[in-house]
């Protein structure tokens, strides 16, 4: 397939430097498409333009590429920590990347305060401490604190520890908690405690067997039948976790052995987490943008993305092949461990088997997720189909966008957009508005949400018309305003519907955008011009699909507004710090975006923000605190 660049690629092409690097993939609108790094910038960016490509992806990405920038680096090790940083920044669409954007969960143990707590987090921070997982749910984090702290209670008050408190609390009378604030034990024995914790999630648990053991022998020599029962529960409690692991090699054996299964542009990493010899936990990973990227290529971007946030680093990775920059990684991987960590692809014997279990897993899972995907669709075509014979749609609603508003006593107001497509959320779709006009009104704040939503609609069209080189076919356009909806549905009553109407008459779109309006009470569905409302059968696909979308809706825009009351909450404590002015609180705002991110941030990590000394970060800190 023959391909001719623009003139300004042809310029930026027989400029390119043959240095290692960093290379950006732009759009006509500097929107950054794909990053990438190569010890030799010039052959390898070159490569994309080369008339006989046979990559699908490679060539559907130069379709849209307009301008490639490029970043010189003095090393390789280099120029992969700026790709990763760069992808992580810019999320490009054509990059393979870990699925969703969000962060994974992990146990948290507060080890540098003096009586440490134990939560979950999805934000790891260097702050003294300790990081267990990732797991993929949050349900199995809990699971396992639930039974841990049977074995080890800990805290999960915020009281000021001083040993001194005249009561405990519940989840000391009911053995949860282990009573610091009363003087039951002291800090050492707490922390003690808790050390013993930490060693169990991190697979050593043959001497906390051995020594409870011990304990409940000599409480039931004393006749302290009592404790010894409770100890016996706390045995079955490691029991049960334990059963879920399997001894695996020799006591010092630290492991993760990695494996993929791919089908049909679908890519599932499996990942199995070996301390000391046990099989600890297994837990897989769904990528994006794996479609036409070589299984080398797909593995070594798992890697540098999942090692890029991990909270432990093994001493031996088990591949089932090769990965071209193995050498670069180990090196980048030895920095994060400081000792030498080793990517081995093992070729017999019980490290093999042990690839292969792996994959044998990924096999299964994909298996399953394909199979729970293809169920849902099922479901979401029969939703469509019966809510377009419900509401008596001209088309199937295959686009559904939905609108919510969400405020306290009309302040930090925020409207939401949220898409369904095929009877499935689009986030990248998704669109928040910050209500500007001050007003405790509904009505007015959803007016200026499809108003500004649809003028957003109006200019893009009106762009495409300046220029009809720029009309593309609907399922092309890039972004959420472009499209209209198939089905525009509101949070409300009869009132929210009428508000729609005028603002679609004001857009000339009354007759091309079907509105109907969603009543919560009685989940009853107004629609212009019908003077009853539409009640979709209980248990039909149809109701379950409108709630679905609805309660999105509202969930994104109680988000959005959360996040907006707490920029404000932030920018009025920080007024009162000293140093903090306008600017460097504008800086704060940008970089943490919450008190909580800012609370739970270090000195040095405040610091770090452009146009904060140390001073003023360490001011902050002591403020907050």
């Amino acid at each position: 397939m023959s391909y001719t660049p623009s003139d300004h690629l042809a310029e930026v092409l027989n400029s390119l430097p043959t240095k290692p690097g960093v290379y950006l993939h732009k759009d006509a609108e500097g929107n950054v498409l794909y990053v990438g790094k190569a010890i030799n910038l010039r052959n390898r960016v070159r490569s994309y333009f080369h008339s006989n490509v046979d990559s699908i992806k490679t060539l559907r990405l130069r379709q849209h590429i307009a301008d490639v920038e490029v970043i010189i680096t003095d090393s390789e090790l280099e120029a992969l920590l700026l790709e990763m940083n760069l992808i992580k920044q810019y999320q490009p669409r054509f990059n393979v990347r870990l699925k969703d954007d969000k962060r994974y969960p992990y146990i948290k143990v507060h080890w540098s305060d003096p009586f440490p707590k134990v939560t979950v987090t999805r934000r790891m921070v260097r702050d003294g401490g300790r990081y267990f997982g990732p797991y993929t749910s949050v349900w199995a984090v809990q699971q396992t604190l639930d039974l841990l702290r049977k074995v080890f209670p800990y805290l999960t008050c915020d009281r000021v520890i001083t040993g001194q408190d005249e009561r405990a609390c519940l989840y000391y009378d009911i053995k949860l908690c282990n009573a610091p604030c009363i003087g039951a034990v002291n800090q050492e024995q707490y922390r003690a405690t808790i050390k013993q914790l930490m060693d169990f999630l991190d697979g050593k648990s043959d001497h906390i067997v051995r020594g409870l053991e011990q304990r409940m022998a000599a409480a039931a020599e004393n006749l302290d039948f009592e404790r010894a029962a409770e100890i016996r529960d706390q045995l079955k409690a490691i029991e049960r976790i334990t059963a879920r692991q399997k001894i695996i090699g020799p006591d010092e054996t630290d492991q993760d052995v990695i494996a993929f299964a791919r089908d049909d542009g679908e890519a599932c990493v499996q990942v199995f987490f070996i301390r000391h010899g046990k099989l600890i936990g297994r837990e897989y990973f769904m990528l994006d943008n794996a479609e036409g990227e070589s299984d080398q290529d797909v593995l070594q971007e798992f890697l540098t993305q999942f090692y890029e946030d991990a909270a432990y680093v093994p001493k031996e990775i088990l591949l089932p092949a090769e990965v071209e920059e193995a050498r670069i990684i180990e090196e980048w991987l030895r920095r994060k461990r400081e000792t030498k960590v080793t990517l081995q692809v093992p070729r017999r014997g019980k490290k093999r088997e042990l690839v292969q279990m792996a994959a044998e897993n990924a096999h299964d899972t994909l298996a399953a997720l394909r199979q729970q995907w293809a169920a849902d669709r099922s479901k979401h075509v029969t939703a469509i189909t019966e809510l377009q014979e419900a509401l008596k749609l001209p088309t199937p609603p295959a686009r559904i966008e939905c609108y919510d508003i969400s405020h306290t006593q009309g302040q930090q107001t925020v409207g939401s957009m949220v898409v369904f497509v095929q009877g499935a959320p689009q986030k990248s779709d998704y669109r928040r508005f910050n209500v500007q006009s001050a007003t405790n009104d509904d009505y007015s704040s959803m007016r200026e949400v499809l108003a500004r939503r649809f003028q957003r609609y109006r200019d893009t069209l009106a762009g495409e018309l300046h220029d009809p080189s720029q009309i593309k076919p609907r399922a092309e356009r890039p972004t959420a305003w472009a499209i209209l909806p198939d089905l525009l549905i509101i949070d409300g009553g009869k009132g929210q519907l009428a508000v729609g109407q005028e603002v679609l008459r004001l857009f000339d779109l009354g007759g091309e955008v079907p509105l109907a309006a969603l009543a919560k009470q009685e989940e009853e569905i107004f629609l212009p011009d019908r003077p009853q409302s539409v009640l979709l059968p209980r248990r039909s696909e149809a109701l379950y699909l409108v709630q679905r979308v609805r309660d999105e809706a509202h969930r994104f825009a109680n988000e959005g507004h959360r996040k907006r009351r707490s920029k404000v909450g932030v920018a009025s404590i920080l007024d009162s710090v000293p140093g903090v002015g306008p600017r460097r609180r504008q800086l704060l705002l940008k970089r943490f975006g919450s008190l909580e991110a800012l609370r739970e941030a270090s000195i040095e990590e405040i610091s770090a923000v452009p146009g904060i000394p140390a001073e003023v970060a360490a001011a902050i800190k002591s403020y907050l605190q």
